[in-house]
């Protein structure tokens, strides 16, 4: 499959394929729209099934940070990357300079920052070899850092900005949520969640990230295959995209869908599938720009910790905005947004 023919190109402006033939290094970097500024967006670093996977992934995830960064008015375009990791050995630290020697080739058209995959560690090595990156470690009260927090931060308010509209309620307390990935943002979403009064149920690949939630919120494990349908209030994935399809929407028993995932939806027609069942749906790209608001404060140094705070706190009446305008047109919540980004970068 071609670039040109993919499914999920969407006039993208450029799409680089970098491999180093000393240390193995597979990586792709898709850049959306520099319309607001330099396409900015994380790195994931994953095992894909084979290349058109991995194009796929980079090219849908590049289109959303081009409308997260637009929903949440930041001076940046989207651009995405993907490190293709092999099915039987990890990344090396050779592999994440050369990466970095990658990006910086680009020479500030792409920022990169953390996604699946990029720990504390590997980031450091992308920024031996590059100015372009963000989520390196702030000095204290600064902008800055792993920006999973900040992520779950918005997600948290996102929910309680659903619950407020679908549910009527002023609070999460005693209100019961799923939460499909207890990785650095779900673990953190759960903390907050579980210090607001929520119950929590918890579906991992890790067990050990699973036992984790158990012990410390008292949350009730489940399986992955369970996940999506318990009988729940609030459903939030926070693993990996496309989990919302034609099949898991009918098994849905929650009234919200609210979580840190990008491409939640498996196809745009799944916003409708979601209204027609009766289920408020926040737009993934919407609700998760913690992060991104997290790093753009940090690459640009503009506001420092309490203001990333503040803007992220926003997120939860940009929703709402979005929930009064959907419902006034009659529309998903997903139509809606996606045509706010694309005024936003002028498509």
């Amino acid at each position: 499959m071609s670039v040109f023919s993919s499914p999920a190109f969407d006039q993208h402006e450029s799409v680089h394929y970098f491999h180093d033939r000393q240390t193995g290094l597979r990586a792709i970097v898709a850049i959306h729209s520099r319309a607001r500024g330099p396409a900015a967006g994380g790195c994931r670093i994953w095992h894909y099934a084979d290349d058109d996977a991995a194009l796929t992934d980079v090219l849908r995830l590049s289109r959303g940070m081009s409308y997260k960064n637009a929903m949440a008015d930041l001076d940046l375009g989207g651009g995405k990357a993907v490190v293709l990791k092999p099915a039987d050995a990890d990344v090396s630290a050779e592999q994440m300079v050369r990466f970095g020697e990658c990006v910086q080739s680009l020479a500030g058209q792409y920022i990169t920052a953390a996604d699946v995959g990029m720990t504390d560690e590997r980031i450091a090595l992308v920024a031996s070899a590059t100015q372009y990156v963000a989520g390196l470690p702030p000095e204290a009260g600064a902008a800055g850092g792993d920006p999973s927090p900040k992520t779950a931060l918005g997600v948290f308010h996102g929910i309680v900005a659903a619950v407020e509209t679908r549910l009527q309620r002023g609070s999460v307390d005693r209100l019961r949520v799923a939460v499909q990935g207890v990785g650095s943002v779900g673990m953190a979403l759960c903390e907050y969640l579980a210090d607001a009064g929520a119950t929590l149920v918890v579906a991992d690949i890790a067990e050990q990230r699973v036992a984790e939630a158990v012990e410390r919120f008292g949350a009730r494990a489940t399986s992955l295959e369970r996940i999506l349908e318990e009988d729940v209030d609030v459903v939030a994935p926070c693993a990996l995209g496309g989990v919302l399809n034609a099949d898991s929407i009918g098994r849905l028993r929650a009234h919200i869908v609210a979580g840190a995932a990008n491409n939640q939806l498996a196809t745009d027609a799944d916003g409708q599938r979601l209204l027609e069942c009766g289920v408020l749906y926040c737009p993934d790209y919407v609700i998760n720009a913690g992060g991104i608001i997290n790093v753009a404060c940090e690459y640009s140094g503009n506001g420092d910790d309490a203001t990333v705070d503040k803007r992220v706190v926003a997120i939860g009446p940009r929703l709402k905005e979005i929930f009064a305008s959907a419902a006034a047109a009659r529309q998903p919540t997903n139509v809606v947004a996606d045509s706010l980004a694309r005024q936003r970068i002028g498509r």
